[in-house]
């Protein structure tokens, strides 16, 4: 609980009732290696935090070829905001690509915590502003850059995944093959 604390911290001020009253909505549970977070075709119905663990944000394509998206690390925020804000169904999956802890909140909860605490809307629209600040600055450069150096700029964005993730994974993300992926790790090293 303290992660979130502090990580909600970096965008805003709480008194110690409002922490409690945070700490009190939040839930934790775990989803193992390969579940799903929140599913295409479902509504998203919570907002998770990853304590520990990594996931990813992948879809499939018009010819059934899993995409992957972006990875979520620790310390992070998780969920399918269109999904959850305007309860649609999600076009996309959140999976758990190790075991993850995270914290959640349900919707009647999040919902509560908006209502009750005066300026937890301003501290979550600087949480979004972040994360898409963040996911932008991370798909730009990959768009038009050669396959070894999406590869080498993926290492340099994500430090701490590189190791923990299948490699399928990481060449889904950078729109190339396996084989192509172990090309190019055998060539830098």
């Amino acid at each position: 609980m303290k992660e979130l604390i502090a990580y909600i911290l970096r965008f805003g001020n709480l008194n110690p009732q409002q922490i409690d009253f945070v700490a009190e909505k939040a839930k934790e549970i775990v989803i193992h290696k390969d579940e799903y977070f929140s599913e295409a075709g479902k509504t998203s119905r919570q907002v998770g935090f990853i304590v520990e663990g990594i996931t990813r944000v992948c879809y499939y394509n018009n010819k059934g070829e899993e995409i992957t998206k972006y990875f979520i690390e620790e310390n992070n925020l998780v969920v399918d905001l269109e999904s959850f804000d305007n309860e649609i169904p999600s076009t996309a999956y959140v999976q758990a690509i190790t075991d993850c802890r995270l914290i959640v909140f349900s919707k009647k909860d999040w919902q509560e915590l908006l209502n009750t605490i005066v300026g937890w809307d301003a501290i979550v629209h600087k949480i979004i502003s972040k994360a898409l600040m963040l996911k932008v600055e991370r798909r730009s450069p990959l768009v038009s850059e050669d396959a070894t150096t999406r590869y080498l700029k993926f290492i340099e964005i994500y430090p701490t995944v590189v190791n923990r993730i299948p490699l399928s994974y990481i060449a889904s993300y950078l729109g190339i093959t396996q084989s192509s992926l172990s090309r190019i790790r055998k060539n830098i090293r």
